[in-house]
């Protein structure tokens, strides 16, 4: 079951996309132990429900593990049937908003114009992703917060470490991190020392923000 508690402490969405089952298994743990509380295994990477069942058996009492790229009914039945916590598509897909909805599974759905954000939310998004955040930017969020104060919103897309402190005072309510959080060259190279130092020196740079 999905922990607002958890998510509120550290409200960024880990999207694992890509990356091997054997991979997952290795980084998940440092993940959990440098203190990051959600993540997501989006449903287009080879083995996703295997891989959502398996994070769930471990460490489903310690973080929120969702499915993304949810794209219609039959993938959020393979996502939920997984285990998932919570949902995230990359667009507004109605039915899959209204079906979590009624299950009260947490929805996270993507949304790119204002008028796509008030849809998703007004569907009954619990958050609405910001996708691609990067073709947007900071501004873009301050201007939609300003008629839309009560709408959660959740830039996704392109946004590294760096970037966070900008989103953060223009308004942004969580975050959708994918590649700078998961680099893929890092995620090869095996070294758990190093990614372990990637993900504290990316958890400090949070902790500033």
């Amino acid at each position: 079951m999905f922990s607002w508690v958890k998510f509120e402490k550290v409200p960024i969405v880990g999207i694992i996309r890509n990356i091997s089952s054997d991979a997952f298994e290795r980084i998940l743990p440092l993940y959990v132990q440098v203190g990051f509380t959600t993540i997501e295994v989006t449903m287009n990477t080879q083995g996703a429900e295997s891989m959502i069942r398996k994070a769930k058996a471990v460490f489903g009492d310690s973080i929120n593990i969702g499915a993304g790229t949810v794209c219609n009914l039959i993938d959020l039945q393979k996502a939920l049937d997984a285990g998932a916590d919570f949902i995230v598509t990359p667009i507004v897909v109605a039915d899959v908003i209204q079906k979590c909805v009624g299950y009260d599974v947490p929805v996270f759905p993507g949304a790119f114009t204002p008028t796509e954000i008030y849809t998703a939310w007004s569907l009954g998004a619990s958050m609405v992703k910001v996708f691609p955040a990067s073709h947007l930017g900071p501004d873009f969020i301050q201007s939609v917060k300003a008629p839309f104060s009560q709408i959660r919103l959740m830039p996704t897309g392109g946004i590294g470490s760096d970037d966070i402190a900008r989103y953060k005072k223009a308004g942004a309510d969580a975050f959708g991190i994918g590649s700078p959080l998961f680099p893929t060259q890092l995620i090869k190279t095996s070294n758990d020392e190093n990614i372990f130092n990637h993900f504290k020196t990316f958890m400090e740079k949070w902790e500033k923000s």
